[in-house]
């Protein structure tokens, strides 16, 4: 590194140059690869996708679930024949729209037991996007318009009831790195106290998200990346590129506070915070690049692009911003907006820090208990973690929305929330259009336990192929509906298969059954994922560390960071304490599948590198001194304002993400942005200075063996000072 550092100051106005060029590129992709995101889901080889999937073929619709269309009269609905024709006109008004109700199929699954509320499911045609427009408010004023007088009409759905929280209506990816910029800005005024060292974090920031865009619009061609990539490139971009910036500028500073002259300063730098910053660079790249075991395309895609965050981070880090310092040198002090007193770094024997560190070091049992007194605390709420999509209850926003109010009105006639996203048997075959196989396929759904209704509509049948819509008796993401789903794919259709004969092959699909699918492809992985993380990262901190010890407590400590972060989030999303006070939405009794998993994969690798800045600090003040207590102490008071600092950054940038308007990125952001902080405060300003006291040698222990093996070099002994001559 100290050779790199020389290199970047001899040639530091070409590196300058080189960069402004790359990210004007860089401002030209974040417009090229608008076009070119993945914007479509996928989950191949799992039974319910796969039997959307041909259900869409055959039929051009079925890969989303449907608009449902509520109908209320004061008599017998069924006799409004108006109601009827005003529903078999939508497909002829929305060409590729597939219908079923009362008036189609004859069948009261789809009327009240009062006979006043009927309702029909409306498929629209084409493939589930993240941006793809299903038409619900056109439908439904296709629907008013034609309905007769004294009949009301309401039209709900998954889609709809998540347009009614505020949809797509959220900050762009532009506006909420903006927030987050702002947020970072404020705090970097408060470390630093002038604008040149405000300024190149900022600075660093932009350069770094702005040639990630110009490396993923170069992935695009050669793979599809996700469009969600897009949002975790500015946000996490954001809070890596200012956290290894904080980190460079304060040892820089600190160098150079100590009589360094500019060039030596940015030597040390280098040597030092430099391969901090490679290894704590790493450990998140590990972290995102573990999602490529995930069988499902958006999350592998994610995986890879999201990787590259890491890198251009770190390379802006160790090239970009050494070249910006080496210009400024102590010009980096001027331009004072706030007073020295408040910002200005101190000695070791001084400062809020060195006297926490020292009160560790005398109670490292007393602070250490309370650490593991709040973990236990959210561990038991994370153990508690449903993974599965939120039931329609909580998914509704604006009460006077029409998509929520016909939702209540579902409900109130005593229809089942299952109808929202109902089971679509497919049937294939030489026997799939016969009409007695699809009535022993109806009435064998019917009784099925777990099952409200079934139909097979007329219009539902097209060559060798037919559909059963099937409506399970409770949400179809609660609890109760795994067992109906496994049931159905387990004992039931095998039994009809064999029954019916032919060759004739009947399968269970719709959104439901394929939302199970979703969470047995990731968490059916996950394993796999947690130990490729967990390998690599313990060799590599062994590596950096030249201890067992350490990396071994850093990944159980990571590990259970991530557990308090789940704790936080399910006892806030999915037991509802305080989502709909602060956050407007009703308890979930889940917490939304992909999250565990999101989580799991940034906040490892950005939590790791609160423990790579202390321990590397740690670990070369032992080198000097060879005793662990001075280390620790003196460690953590030289590291403890850049955690926090660098926490308070990451925190705001993924706070921004619970501005969205679904509940499901507000679980996101805020799963992200509580753990950040409690992982910087209760994780790496308790538990490890007080476990690292108590371990005392044991924390620097390495088999010279193994030092061999991963080609460690140790540090030479410091040489001690001679004793001073008696007078």
């Amino acid at each position: 590194m100290a050779r790199l550092a020389h290199i970047v100051i001899r040639h530091r106005v070409l590196v300058l140059l080189a960069w402004l060029g790359l990210t004007l590129l860089g401002l030209y992709a974040t417009t090229a690869v608008a076009d070119r995101w993945l914007e479509q889901f996928s989950i191949p080889g799992y039974s319910a996708y796969e039997a959307n999937q041909r259900t869409l073929k055959t039929f051009g619709s079925g890969a989303a679930p449907p608009h449902v269309a509520l109908f209320s009269a004061a008599g017998d609905v069924t006799h409004e024949k108006a109601v009827g024709a005003a529903v078999a006109r939508i497909p002829k008004q929305f060409p590729g729209f597939r219908v079923a109700s009362y008036y189609s199929t004859g069948s009261d699954a789809y009327v009240s037991r009062d006979r006043h509320t009927t309702f029909a499911t409306i498929y629209p045609p084409g493939q589930q996007s993240f941006t793809s427009d299903t038409r619900t408010g056109e439908i439904r004023e296709a629907l008013e318009r034609t309905v007769p007088a004294g009949v009301t009409v309401h039209v709900t759905g998954r889609d709809a009831l998540y347009d009614s929280q505020g949809g797509e209506n959220g900050p762009s990816v532009l506006t909420e790195a903006f927030i987050g910029g702002i947020g970072a800005l404020v705090i970097l005024l408060f470390v630093f106290g002038t604008l040149p060292a405000v300024a190149m974090p900022l600075l660093m920031a932009a350069a770094s998200i702005l040639n990630t865009f110009t490396l993923v619009w170069a992935l695009t061609y050669l793979t599809s990346v996700s469009l969600i990539v897009q949002f975790l490139v500015a946000l996490v971009g954001l809070g890596v590129a200012i956290d290894y910036a904080l980190l460079m500028i304060f040892r820089f500073r600190d160098e150079l506070r100590h009589g360094e002259d500019p060039e030596t300063a940015l030597v040390e730098t280098m040597t030092h915070a430099g391969r901090s910053v490679l290894v704590s660079g790493s450990t998140v790249a590990i972290g995102l690049l573990s999602m490529v075991i995930i069988p499902i395309p958006v999350i592998r895609s994610i995986g890879i692009g999201g990787m590259l965050i890491p890198a251009v981070s770190v390379l802006a880090s160790i090239t970009l911003l050494p070249a910006m310092l080496s210009v400024l040198g102590h010009r980096i002090n001027r331009a004072r907006v706030m007073p020295k007193r408040i910002v200005e770094g101190t000695d070791l024997e001084a400062g809020f820090w060195w006297r926490w560190a020292r009160l560790v070091m005398r109670r490292p049992l007393l602070v250490g208990g309370i650490g593991l007194a709040i973990v236990a605390l959210l561990l038991v709420s994370a153990f508690n973690m449903n993974p599965s999509e939120a039931e329609a209850k909580a998914e509704l926003g604006n009460p006077k929305d029409d998509a929520v109010v016909g939702y209540h009105r579902l409900v109130r006639g005593g229809f089942s929330p299952g109808i929202l996203k109902p089971f679509v048997v497919l049937v294939e075959g030489a026997n799939a259009r016969s009409p007695g196989t699809l009535r022993a396929i109806v009435r064998r759904l019917d009784q099925t336990p777990g099952v409200s209704g079934a139909a097979a509509p007329p219009a539902w049948r097209r060559g060798e192929v037919a559909l059963v819509e099937t409506f399970p008796s409770a949400d179809g993401a609660a609890k109760s509906v795994r067992g109906t789903i496994s049931h159905i794919q387990d004992d039931v259709l095998p039994s009809l298969e064999a029954e019916v004969g032919d060759d004739t092959r009947i399968t269970l699909g719709g959104i439901a059954p394929e939302d199970r699918d979703f969470v047995h492809a990731v968490y059916g992985k996950f394993p796999y994922v947690l130990a490729f993380v967990i390998l690599l990262t313990f060799v590599l901190l062994m590596r950096a560390f030249r201890s067992v010890f350490l990396p071994l407590k850093a990944v159980i400590l990571n590990l259970v960071s991530l557990g308090a972060a789940f704790g936080i989030i399910v006892f806030i999303f999915q037991e509802g304490h305080g989502s709909e006070a602060i956050w407007g939405v009703q308890a979930a009794g889940a917490i939304i599948s992909w999250i565990p998993l999101m989580i799991f994969a940034f906040l490892y690798g950005l939590s790791m590198d609160y423990e790579v800045f202390m321990i590397t600090r740690m670990r070369e003040e032992y080198d000097e001194c060879h005793d662990t207590e001075r280390a620790v102490a003196g460690g953590l008071a030289r590291t403890g304002k850049l955690v926090t600092s660098a926490a308070l950054v990451l925190m705001f940038a993924f706070f921004v993400l619970s501005t969205s308007p679904g509940g499901d990125i507000k679980q996101f952001g805020i799963g992200l942005a509580a753990g950040i902080i409690f992982d910087a405060t209760v994780i790496r300003a308790l538990l490890v200075p007080a476990i690292m006291r108590v371990a005392g040698d044991w924390n620097w222990w390495m088999p010279k063996r193994l030092e061999r093996v991963l080609l460690i070099r140790r540090a030479p002994r410091a040489p001690e000072a001679p004793a001073e001559a008696s007078p």
